[in-house]
């Protein structure tokens, strides 16, 4: 059977990163992606500046009860959840289904031109969707606000603010080094409690990388519904992300987006498949 993975995340209507990205990446796995919708990112044409419109808490509720009728889910994430109602009905359904394999991307930013931060979700994430995680996958900022270290410019800043937020609950920590770390190579930090694995590739110079963290998460929870230990997932999780940026796509002017289908060279299936007749 195939397994079901389930985003609860928003919307980016340009769709490079939000459920858009989560969707693509849960097929590019093989597994059945299901979408609860948060909110709406939206940008405006001439500056691609960005505005979140968040979705009702109420439909929300009826979303996830629609989901949760579902035969059993083998993993779930969250990303953007655009208020703290959304983010407590998040955590509330994840924990009146005994939901497994919890994925949370603990998004307190929206990233373009403009970075819209919303650090008023974190003290929900703290407080009840990280204990409930498998494993949360913050950036460096998300890290630094979890953490209440501030800005983190160090590997040796990243493992305290990972002992940090190893505290509050979830079973693992990752810890995105992005663009923001200062290093030759693309380095994430995943601690377990107890070890310390630095994870490092190729950094990667493009700016057509929107959507990257979205879809690392995202390819943790479909690596982790079909088996994979969170070390294991992440690990396949950074070198799906690295061909998706390698291969990343100009979008228009301002943006370009990470190619999801990039690693299993999703671009010539139907072409190899006509071939094959």
């Amino acid at each position: 059977m195939i397994k079901k993975t389930l985003t609860i995340a928003g919307s980016d209507v340009s769709g490079g990163a939000g459920l858009e990205a989560d969707l693509k990446t849960f097929q590019e796995y093989g597994t059945f992606g299901l979408a609860a919708i948060t909110s709406f990112v939206t940008m405006d044409p001439e500056t691609w500046n960005h505005t979140i419109t968040p979705t009702d808490s109420f439909l929300l509720e009826k979303q996830l009860a629609t989901i949760f009728a579902i035969d059993e889910i083998a993993a779930a994430k969250t990303g953007m959840l655009g208020t703290t109602e959304n983010a407590e009905v998040a955590a509330f359904y994840l924990k009146k289904f005994n939901q497994q394999n919890v994925v949370i991307d603990p998004v307190l930013a929206c990233k373009g031109p403009t970075e819209l931060l919303q650090p008023e979700l974190a003290q929900v994430m703290i407080e009840k969707l990280l204990p409930q995680a498998l494993i949360t996958t913050p950036n460096l900022v998300e890290a630094g606000i979890l953490s209440e270290l501030g800005e983190l410019t160090t590997l040796e800043q990243m493992k305290e603010a990972a002992r940090k937020i190893y505290l509050l609950g979830p079973k693992n920590v990752l810890i995105k080094g992005g663009h923001r770390l200062n290093t030759p190579e693309a380095t994430d930090l995943f601690h377990d409690g107890t070890d310390f694995v630095v994870l490092t590739g190729e950094k990667i110079a493009t700016s057509y990388n929107h959507g990257a963290g979205c879809t690392m998460a995202a390819a943790i929870c479909a690596g982790v519904a079909k088996g994979k230990t969170p070390l294991e997932a992440t690990s396949l999780a950074k070198d799906f992300v690295a061909a998706a940026i390698l291969d990343g796509q100009k979008i228009n002017r301002f943006v370009g987006h990470v190619w999801h289908g990039a690693y299993n060279q999703a671009q010539n299936r139907m072409e190899n498949s006509e071939n094959a007749k």
